[in-house]
């Protein structure tokens, strides 16, 4: 603030400036987001251990690149943090529903001081884990026991998912739903659908442990008409949900292993990396809010997404996330020997990985393939998502479904159709996994 007067301030106390160095002009984004993380060691990357006290001050001043901003606390001991910006404060950091007045490029917020000093207190990004479920460097901020004690008891939280413009992830959402179910979580389950959803999948849904909400689904502006993602910002309702403190959002194609109740206790962006800087959105805590819902929505047009899907314009939105160790979100490619990067990880976690939280089942779903085997295997660019052991895990779970539910997991006609044709272009090429030898007994097939 040094260009500022600040003379009226004076009448509130001393104040005591802090001075950052400037970052240099060769550090890149990409050197704070290594790709991969071993999650087995310790990393040498620093951050704050948790045990600072931030509101010994009664002013801080900061004078980054595009915002600065003061802090002070008033005589009721609230915290009030004033910027100056042309830009918005981190939203991640900041809550919309924390700003208590705006005026010109002065922004004035009245945080919780204790949710704002986890979110900056737990590693961001890729550079370290921010739950270390397997005993690594457990210290007051994550230890373990405390937080499973927290989340013992039911609060406004909630497990999520959306389906919207097809009833393909139906039998995907049936399975989620039980699966989660299975670990034993008090939480609520909530299903957003649009009306693209008949009445008997509906009921289908909220059989196996949805409740249902209807929504109206939101276009992307900058998608193709009818294309796969013409419509998945409505992934932005989830904002919505505003009875609920928070969400775990949980991809349709998902099935979960262990209990994640303790996930609740993480602040909203937290997810698992995908790539280098990128958070994978298929599993994310976050936390309703309808300013933070119109906020998405006025940057539909304006903000790219890098995939032109929904993951990438959260992405470009929530930069500050907290990163869950990969077995939280274990994307099912990782079971694969096709590639090196893939040999890596079952060098790591073997061919059935023993400490899985979910499996995420990127490429065909098993639902949408006969129960014999894997279908990605029957195309050569997906046998990086082709996994038996995945695939198997998959069934074993549609079994242990009540018979009621499982009719909603049949094939189309169409769906069979182009399954048998894979299977007889997979014989043409000779495809050395050999799966197109199977024998297909999957009695779906004659239904």
């Amino acid at each position: 603030m040094d260009n500022e007067d600040l003379s009226e301030w004076n009448c509130i106390g001393e104040t005591r400036p802090v001075r950052f160095q400037r970052v240099s002009k060769i550090f890149e984004w990409s050197d704070l987001f290594p790709e991969w993380i071993d999650e087995e060691e310790e990393s040498d990357i620093p951050r704050r251990d948790g045990r600072g006290k931030y509101s010994v001050y009664k002013f801080i001043s900061y004078q980054p690149t595009c915002w600065r901003g003061k802090e002070k606390r008033d005589g009721r001991g609230r915290t009030k943090i004033i910027f100056l910006s042309t830009c918005r404060p981190m939203l991640e950091l900041f809550r919309c529903d924390d700003l208590v007045e705006r005026d010109g490029d002065w922004w004035w917020y009245e945080p919780e001081m204790r949710r704002l000093e986890q979110k900056v207190s737990l590693p961001v990004g890729s550079c370290k884990l921010s739950l270390p479920l397997w005993g690594q460097g457990n210290d007051e901020v994550y230890d373990l026991s405390k937080i499973k004690k927290q989340t013992q008891t039911v609060k406004r939280e909630a497990y999520a998912t959306v389906l919207h413009s097809s009833e393909s992830y139906v039998c995907g959402a049936i399975a989620l739903a039980q699966s989660i179910i299975q670990t034993g979580t008090k939480r609520d389950l909530v299903m957003l659908i649009d009306n693209s959803i008949s009445q008997s999948k509906c009921d289908a849904l909220a059989a196996s442990g949805w409740k249902i909400r209807v929504i109206k689904r939101i276009r992307n502006p900058k998608a193709e008409k009818n294309s796969y993602n013409e419509y998945n910002y409505s992934k932005f309702r989830l904002w919505q949900l505003t009875d609920y403190d928070k969400i775990i959002f949980i991809d349709a194609d998902i099935v979960v292993l262990r209990n994640l109740d303790l996930l609740f206790h993480f602040p909203q962006m937290s997810a698992t990396g995908n790539d280098g800087s990128i958070f994978n959105s298929g599993i994310m805590t976050i936390e309703p809010s309808n300013c933070t819902f119109k906020i998405l929505m006025e940057g539909r047009k304006e903000i790219v997404s890098y995939n032109g899907g929904d993951q990438g314009f959260l992405n470009e939105v929530f930069v500050w996330w907290h990163r869950f160790p990969r077995r939280v979100n274990y994307l099912k490619n990782f079971w694969a020997n096709t590639t090196l990067e893939a040999s890596v990880k079952n060098q790591l976690f073997g061919s059935d990985p023993p400490k899985l939280y979910s499996i995420h089942f990127l490429g065909l779903k098993p639902w949408h393939c006969y129960r014999d085997y894997d279908c990605n295997w029957d195309i050569a660019e997906q046998h990086v998502y082709a996994s038996d052991i995945a695939h198997r895990r998959w069934w074993a779970l549609h079994d242990s479904m009540d018979k009621s539910l499982q009719q909603f997991c049949g094939l189309t006609q169409q769906r069979k159709i182009e399954l048998d044709w894979d299977r007889m272009k997979a014989k043409e090429m000779r495809l050395q996994d050999w799966h197109w030898r199977v024998n297909i007994s999957d009695p779906r097939r004659h239904i």
